[in-house]
């Protein structure tokens, strides 16, 4: 069974009802998703800024990070499961790509916008904040992305089997 026909599978089994239920696991699935951007996002700005690099140095270590511990999050349950490797690396793309690319434009857009956000020290209460808020609204606004991907089969979907 192919990565997408696993997810319309369980698109087409599940109940829904009003949507509450489609909502529900689309908030899930991108708390999943937030949570890997974030520990993406804090590990990848601390090194950059130990390190000395610059703001497009530091987004882009952030955002690799963030798409390294949103794969392995999303694969721990697909391993447990015991699903071969290459299996879980396939659904773990086809589960998350959109929504953490989705969540990583969203917050590092805001956070350029945000004036002296990146300018500011890890020690600085401006930073938090500024990241907070960030992640706050990317989360948000992911939250619909998830809900259309999950409601045609796709994203989450494709491993809430797993979950």
């Amino acid at each position: 069974m192919g990565v997408y026909a696993l997810g319309m599978d369980h698109a087409m089994h599940h109940d829904h009802g009003d949507g509450a239920g489609l909502t529900k696991t689309a908030i899930s699935a991108t708390l999943h998703c937030l949570t890997g951007c974030a520990i993406g996002e804090v590990l990848g700005m601390a090194l950059a800024t130990a390190w000395g690099w610059g703001d497009a140095a530091s987004i882009g270590l952030a955002v690799a990070l963030a798409f390294f511990f949103g794969y392995a999050l999303a694969s721990i349950p697909l391993l447990r499961a015991g699903l071969p490797v290459r299996r879980v690396i396939a659904l773990a793309l086809a589960a998350d790509t959109v929504s953490i690319l989705t969540m990583e434009i969203i917050d590092n857009g805001i956070m350029l916008t945000i004036p002296g956000a990146m300018d500011t020290g890890l020690g600085d209460v401006g930073f938090w904040a500024a990241l907070a808020a960030a992640l706050f609204i990317a989360f948000w606004i992911t939250v619909p992305v998830n809900r259309r991907l999950i409601s045609r089969g796709k994203g989450h979907a494709v491993v809430h089997a797993y979950h």
